[in-house]
């Protein structure tokens, strides 16, 4: 099996982990740290998805090889959405999740308010995920999949 169609089943993988925990573990346990896991998995999703997309141009010699970090595949993988019409929403999304991650690793603190996670950084900027906010992410990210997927048949 070639790289690319394995980076598509790792981000379908993860995309199914992050909407697991979000529709069964969440409602169950109602922990909002459990808010961050589904996004770390959305992340992830997204971005075995912008790499399979990237790894089957590779194969074809449409792009040169390219160094595996998210900075680095994120730029040409703006060149390659036009291409294949994945809509902006696709990267402002994927933009936002990975400022959110960071945010989070950064984050000297995290607490719950109501039904959001909260986190504030060193200037007590604040960023608040929701389920629902998580909801349209995934639904996003399964649009994102299935395009993918398309492609890559």
């Amino acid at each position: 099996m070639e790289k690319f169609h394995e980076l598509k089943d790792a981000a379908i993988k993860k995309l199914q982990i992050a909407d697991h925990i979000l529709t069964m573990t969440y409602p169950l346990v109602k922990d909002q740290r459990l808010l961050v896991s589904v996004l770390e998995n959305l992340f992830l999703a997204f971005s075995y998805g912008m790499s399979s997309v990237l790894h089957y141009e590779l194969f074809f010699k449409r792009v040169a090889p390219f160094p595996d970090n998210f900075a680095s595949k994120f730029e040409l993988f703006k060149n390659c959405a036009a291409k294949y019409k994945f809509g902006n929403e696709h990267l402002r999304i994927m933009q936002e999740i990975k400022e959110i991650v960071l945010a989070h690793k950064k984050s000297p603190m995290t607490f719950s308010r109501n039904e959001d996670f909260v986190i504030c950084n060193e200037n007590y900027g604040l960023k608040r995920i929701s389920a629902n906010m998580l909801k349209e992410y995934i639904n996003n990210a399964k649009l994102f999949i299935k395009n993918i997927s398309t492609i890559l048949e």
